[in-house]
């Protein structure tokens, strides 16, 4: 017994592991050191795949807010007038006599209401029932304008309602004689485009149009200058913009199609020195509509 108890205490222990398996061991030991003080590498920002709204996903027979109200309601284009029940001011009140001068129903709801029927937009107490938006046709767009040396603006695909809907604000201040839209894969006239124009969608002709390559076309043929917009072109203060004249913003993500740039006479640029290499579509429409406002009116 003495004998077995003394083979036993010099055998060695079995580990499972052998002199190969413990050379792998230490070595990945040695590995999670390394990793342990080596930095990591920063993380990847991956691209905004946010979806955009835009008409499919609004109701395209309401709108909402103060001004856009009280300009639907001027143009006649309001069939229904809900108003929040413990609305008060001169506000609300101009607004129930604009009403019933242009005969339109008035429906007095609780605030709950109108954030269902606006998915709780900032409605400020004011939703109506409209008529479904009347688009231009390009004809009937060249038709009707009267400027003899007219300046369009046309939207490559534009997806965001804010977007869409701050040109046109700035469309009707600088004298824009028409937006001209595509019809597929770009957002049209939503309650969020009418809401953030503040009315101006009532004031300026919107033309929709299948093909943008034949619209631009048709536009050369009828003797305008088509303008885009890139990263390399003419500095936007340098723009000889009388006559007549189409300017096109691209979209948001990836700027004009690379089709539309071969019908473009001249490309314009906005210089900057930041870090931010690009602007908001609104905003660089903006600055270009400004420009040729400025120069146009002499």
């Amino acid at each position: 017994m003495k004998d077995k108890k003394k083979m036993s205490e010099k055998r060695p222990r079995k580990t499972g592991v052998g002199e190969g398996g413990r050379e792998r061991a230490n070595e990945n030991e040695r590995r999670r050191d390394r990793n342990q003080t080596k930095p990591r590498p920063k993380a990847s920002v991956a691209p905004d795949t946010t979806p955009v709204a835009n008409e499919v996903t609004e109701n395209p027979d309401l709108i909402y807010g103060v001004h856009a109200v009280t300009e639907s309601l001027k143009s006649g284009k309001v069939n229904k007038l809900f108003l929040q029940e413990d609305g008060k001011g001169q506000t609300f009140e101009t607004l129930k006599a604009l009403a019933q001068e242009k005969n339109v129903p008035v429906k007095w709801v609780p605030k709950a209401k109108l954030d269902t029927l606006t998915d709780r937009a900032t409605h400020q107490g004011v939703v109506a029932g409209v008529s479904p938006y009347e688009y231009l046709t390009l004809t009937e767009l060249l038709e009707q304008t009267e400027n003899p040396t007219p300046f369009y603006v046309i939207l490559d695909s534009l997806e965001d309602p804010h977007n869409f809907g701050s040109i046109l604000r700035t469309a009707d201040a600088a004298h824009v004689d028409g937006v001209i839209i595509p019809k597929h894969r770009a957002v049209g006239v939503t309650s969020t485009v009418v809401k953030t124009s503040t009315g101006a969608v009532e004031y300026v002709p919107i033309a929709r149009v299948t093909n943008l390559m034949q619209t631009v076309k048709t536009l050369k043929e009828a003797g305008f200058w088509i303008f885009g917009t890139d990263m390399a072109g003419t500095p936007f203060n340098q723009w000889q913009a009388q006559g007549k004249i189409a300017l096109i913003i691209g979209n948001e993500g990836h700027g004009m199609s690379q089709a539309l740039k071969k019908e473009v006479d001249e490309m314009l640029t906005i210089p900057m020195e930041g870090h931010v290499q690009s602007l908001n579509a609104s905003v660089a429409a903006a600055l270009l509509m400004y420009a040729a406002f400025m120069q146009r009116k002499g």
